[in-house]
């Protein structure tokens, strides 16, 4: 009997130990735990009852968990120096209403030999931050397997909303039963800004600036600052080159390729700004009112762009200003407009507003300072572009003279674009059920020359 007792105590001994290093190097599952309780318990019920069955029984599956255990502890511990590298797709765009992005992350530096019964896992695991806003996040995990003598694999990296994502990409070594899990390889960390997911709607006739300023174009390279033509009476005698001339005997004069072009502009203001009052506690519906609103921007720009290749944005945030004259710097500009969150309203300059030609304003209803600002600008042509929730009036009836105001479309005429709470759960985000504490946005009642109104609502 005490040989029973001693033994006893050693298994317990030893389970004890095996929990403390799983608890703290995370080496045991929840499965593997419940395997390895269930085991010594039946174990320990068998040395008890003297079955000799159950003795062979538990003994063997507690030696197959040691010898696995064995296993992936000493291959985990070759792969430590191993980098895995993971690349999301570029521009990393949202998606809602439980649809999944066709692109994948690319997972690649997988190189080393797994052990039989074993596969490689990567994961991904961080923070988003919705629309930028810190108050505002979640946690996000990813998981993917790579497949027995493959070096990459695709992951599913996805998000319902613009925002910026912060996380760690790593490695571990699981067998196929899921009783183990060890860490391996060099973690990667990454910092990405998330697009909103796109919107379509009808085409806008633009009226640019015209002739506003001069641009001037510019070879990079020296030996095409020139083109060479034919001399011509009056042209001046330092300009001919008479290397050339007297290669074909005939009088070549260089001349300057710098020419000047009038450029159009156009003026847009993005308002995300927000009340004072609710910066510390911004709904999850004020957030989603404020993607949509910065995904119309976006479109706005792409489709003007598709339109004249020729047209300069002089964009206005609540960031900063931008200057967009090419592809670049609109792909460079939506990169950073997909972080970007409500701040404060600002005391806004008079003096650096024009004063003419078209102005295209996208805001949402969370900004309380646009019936002012457009005040300010009753001199103008202005286009709105307002996202509202679905409760607001749908229809307005005030009527200006002057042709100031065009009403408002019916609501039934637009579509409602709807977020539903299970799409951050279904796209590996846990989103807390507070959220839905913050409030709703009040109706916002404003006018302009022209106004468009996009529907966004959020549901359980």
């Amino acid at each position: 009997m005490p040989f029973k007792i001693k033994t006893l105590c050693g298994c317990i001994s030893y389970a004890a130990k095996f929990i403390f290093n799983a608890r703290f190097h995370l080496i045991v599952t929840p499965a593997g735990a419940a395997v390895l309780f269930i085991s010594l318990f039946i174990l320990i019920r068998s040395l008890v009852m003297r079955n000799s069955y159950e003795i062979v029984l538990s003994s063997a599956v507690l030696l197959s968990m040691l010898i696995m255990g064995i296993t992936g502890a000493w291959k985990s511990r070759k792969l430590k120096t191993m980098e895995p590298a993971w690349k999301p797709p570029f521009p990393l765009t949202a998606s809602f209403n439980n649809t999944l992005n066709e692109e994948k992350t690319q997972v690649t530096g997988i190189d080393a030999a797994i052990p039989l019964f074993f596969r490689m896992h990567f994961f991904v695991r961080g923070r988003f931050f919705l629309c930028g806003e810190q108050n505002k996040s979640c946690s996000v995990s990813a998981e993917t397997s790579v497949q027995r003598g493959e070096t990459s694999a695709q992951l599913t990296l996805d998000f319902s909303m613009s925002g910026m994502f912060q996380g760690d990409g790593y490695c571990k070594l699981r067998d196929i039963f899921g009783l183990f899990s060890f860490s391996c390889g060099q973690p990667q960390r990454r910092t990405l800004n998330v697009r909103s997911a796109p919107c379509f709607g009808k085409q806008i006739p633009v009226s640019a600036q015209s002739g506003a300023e001069d641009r001037r174009h510019k070879q990079s390279q020296d030996e095409e600052r020139y083109y060479m033509r034919e001399y011509t009476p009056g042209d001046r005698l330092r300009d001919i080159n008479w290397k050339s001339s007297d290669r074909i005997n005939t009088l070549i004069t260089r001349i300057s390729t710098d020419n000047q072009e009038k450029i159009s502009r156009l003026e847009v203001h993005l308002r995300n700004f927000l009340s004072a009052d609710k910066e510390k506690k911004i709904p999850l519906e004020a957030l989603w009112l404020l993607d949509r609103a910065k995904a119309r921007l976006a479109y706005f720009l792409r489709t003007i762009k598709e339109q004249n290749s020729s047209f300069v944005f002089d964009v206005r945030c609540a960031q900063g200003t931008w200057e967009i004259e090419d592809d670049a710097d609109l792909d460079a500009f939506l990169e950073e407009l997909g972080a970007f969150s409500f701040l404060p309203p600002q005391n806004e300059t008079l003096d650096v507003i024009q004063k003419t030609g078209e102005l295209y304003v996208f805001s949402t209803s969370c900004d309380i300072g646009l019936p002012g600002f457009l005040l300010t600008q009753n001199q103008r042509q202005v286009n709105l572009f307002l996202t509202a929730n679905r409760h607001e009036p749908s229809r307005n009836k005030d009527k200006i003279s002057n042709n100031k105001f065009v009403s408002v479309l019916d609501s039934s005429r637009l579509d409602n674009e709807l977020l539903r709470f299970g799409d951050f759960a279904s796209k590996g985000c846990g989103a807390p059920f507070s959220w839905f504490a913050g409030g709703k946005v009040k109706p916002l009642s404003v006018h302009a020359n022209k106004m468009e109104i996009n529907y966004a609502e959020i549901k359980l």
